[in-house]
């Protein structure tokens, strides 16, 4: 049986569970306000697809996905890859989405590190390729 991580409080495989259901409802259910439930409340993004001028925290976070849905309504992500080591979980993903401005289908790939500490998500990085039409 796989110890808890004592940073995380979870095994790694339910951490990776985790971030799956994470993407599965923020994103692909438009479930935002899941974002109060998972993020803890000094959560930090220091990814590179960040808008200057988001709050901090979880309201940021929802801020910033509340407006991608808004322009991409039917913005969908597929879990590629994941590895999970330490308080870390690695996921290799890639996006689909119509912009609603000018109606072309896009497609993009990106990797998103989440750091996890007390079943919270307390940090991520991200980098995304550039949007082209798909």
């Amino acid at each position: 049986m796989e110890p808890i991580n004592s940073k995380t409080g979870m095994t790694h495989e339910e951490a990776r569970e985790f971030i799956r259901n994470h993407f599965e409802e923020f994103v692909n259910r438009k479930n935002v306000q899941i974002g109060n439930v998972n993020f803890a409340v000094d959560f930090v993004d220091h990814g590179a697809d960040v808008p200057p001028g988001m709050p901090p925290g979880p309201a940021g976070a929802i801020q910033y996905v509340r407006g991608a849905l808004k322009r991409f309504p039917d913005l969908r992500v597929q879990i590629e890859d994941m590895i999970a080591e330490d308080d870390k979980v690695v996921v290799r993903n890639r996006w689909t989405a119509t912009d609603s401005q000018n109606g072309k289908r896009l497609a993009f790939r990106g990797i998103v590190i989440w750091r996890i500490a007390g079943r919270k998500i307390v940090e991520r990085w991200a980098y995304l390729e550039a949007p082209h039409e798909a």
